[in-house]
Parts: C-alpha cells; structure tokens; sequence
C-alpha cells in the first residue's frame, strides 16, 4: 500500500530557504540604485538646450568661429597693429593733441570689440544689435582716421620721415576698417526687413455683455414699476 500511494501522489518538494531578512535580493538593489542621467543629443549648428558651461563652450566656440573665419579678426588685428605703430612713430615729434585723442580712442574701441567677440559676451546680450553696431563702429573709425589725417597734415609744414610714415599707417588701417564693413554685410544677407514694425498693434476689443433678446413688433418695452407713494404725513394736512 505504502508503494502504491508513493507512484499515485509525488512527493511535494522541499520548501526553498527564505532569504535572511537583512540582504535585499539582487532585483531590489537595481531598483534601489539610482539611475545615471543620460546627456540628450543636442543640434551641433544651435545652442539647443544647453545650460551653464556645456552652453558657455558651445557659444565659445561659436563665436570664435565666426570671427576668425570670416575675416573681422585678421582686419581689426592688422587696424590695432597699424595704430599702434602710428603712435611709436609720433613719439619723436611733436603732434597734435587730437591726433593722439583719436588714435587712442580708436584702439580701445577696437580692444573692446576684440574682447566681446573672442570670450563670446555677445551671445549673452541679445538686447543689443552686434553687427549694427560693428558696422556702426566700422564706418565712425574710417570717417575718425580720415579727420586724423587731415589734421595731421595741416598742422605741420614740414613732415619727417617718422611722421609721414605714422600718417600712412592712419591711412591703412582706416582702410582695413572699410575693409571690415564690407564683411559686416554677409550678416545681412538673406534677410528681409520686417514691414509694418513701428505701427503699433490694433487695440484690443472690450468684451461683449450679454445680448438682448430682439423685441418683437407691436410690443411695447416694460414700464417700469410706479414709485411708491411718500408717506401721507409728509406734505399732507394734519
């Protein structure tokens, strides 16, 4: 009998020993350790949704790209190095004070320009139109460089070599500063002016009440309700 209910019914198998109580099993540590934050994919020819230093890298580069390629460093490098050389030629001789006014001005707007390009501050002020103001910039030094040289000329009868030479190098480097507003005008290629700009937009419509229902034909509007008679002691015969 005994073999009997052995081949009937199998034998139930062991109960598997439970895990202790204090080692959380494999499945729970996954769950538990937290999930390294994927980099999203960003466009290589846009900012995207950079933030912090992967944006300041981005712009970095950017702008350094642009300026160097398209020419605006190579012309406002040979500009500073021409009015530089300009001013060690005048330290022999005297010169007229607007003359050294001028040059100097025309350099430190130059530097400045340089530094806002080459650490890339312009992309983070879009409030202000760049490349206007570079042409801007551009044709204000040209027509400067230009007066220099006139006055140069006219203050002096007579001009040594140094001198002469400090006149030509103002002449080149207002030159390249033409140069340079030739370049400012691929930013504009391409691009159409918006119409309509300064005309200011339509006021807006005030919101309609509710609307009365139409009266018919033939009738005649509600009247209003007749005003209380005052109380009879007021005004009356006592």
């Amino acid at each position: 009998m005994a073999d009997k209910g052995k081949k009937g019914k199998a034998a139930a198998p062991a109960p598997e020993a439970a895990p202790p109580p204090g080692d959380p099993q494999p499945e729970d540590k996954k769950d538990k350790e937290p999930k390294k934050k994927e980099k999203s994919v960003q466009p290589q020819d846009e900012v995207g949704t950079r933030k912090g230093c992967r944006r300041y890298k981005w712009e970095f580069k950017d702008s350094n790209k642009e300026f160097w390629v398209m020419g605006h460093a190579e012309v406002k490098i040979l500009s500073l190095g021409c009015l530089i050389a300009a001013m060690v030629m005048f330290t022999g001789t005297t010169v007229h004070p607007l003359l050294t006014v001028i040059i100097n001005m025309e350099l430190s707007v130059f530097c400045f320009f340089f530094i806002i390009y080459t650490f890339a501050i312009n992309r983070y002020m879009p409030f202000i139109l760049w490349p206007i103001s570079d042409l801007l910039n551009d044709l204000f030094t040209f027509i400067f460089l230009v007066g220099a040289i006139v006055i140069a000329v006219k203050s002096r009868t007579s001009m040594p070599t140094p001198y002469f030479i400090a006149v030509i190098l103002i002449g080149v480097a207002g030159l390249f500063a033409l140069i340079d507003i030739c370049l400012q005008r691929k930013h504009f290629k391409g691009k159409k002016v918006k119409r309509n700009v300064l005309i200011p937009p339509p006021p807006r419509e005030k919101p309609k009440g509710p609307e009365k229902p139409p009266e018919k034909a033939g009738e005649k509007p509600p009247e209003k309700a007749p005003e209380k008679a005052k109380d009879k002691g007021k005004g009356g015969k006592k």
